[in-house]
């Protein structure tokens, strides 16, 4: 069963998410926040990280700097979930190591497809 690791503190966004991937068929592992997203990827080895960028204690941005530096885990596609739709956001999310971008709120298909894409990348 493929893993995702979602990264994500707000808890109505996190159940929402979760229980939907896993009717998906997806197995989901869950942090709240960024150090924990970061300790949780090396530990669990996920497929795929769904990573918010807005995070206490280690926003998104450095969690997945940190993630890039691990050897065990820097090749995991990371997609970094925000509400922050400016301008210049997504540059800094792929500045950041992110494999690709999404906004919320989450557009369920358009998620599923988009780590459908990732997946097939890294298993080809």
């Amino acid at each position: 069963m493929t893993k995702i690791l979602l990264v994500e503190d707000n808890e109505m966004n996190r159940d929402m998410l979760s229980r939907r991937l896993q009717r998906k068929g997806y197995e989901v592992s869950i942090a709240i926040d960024g150090a924990q997203g970061v300790a949780k990827a090396q530990v669990e080895q996920p497929d795929l990280i769904l990573m918010d960028m807005s995070l206490p204690v280690l926003d998104g941005w450095e969690a997945t700097r940190q993630i890039r530096t691990i050897p065990t885990i820097a090749a995991v596609p990371v997609i970094a979930l925000t509400a922050h739709a400016m301008a210049g956001d997504q540059e800094k999310c792929f500045a950041a190591g992110c494999d690709d971008y999404d906004t919320k709120p989450v557009d369920l298909p358009r998620l599923l497809s988009k780590i459908e894409t990732l997946l097939t990348r890294t298993a080809g």
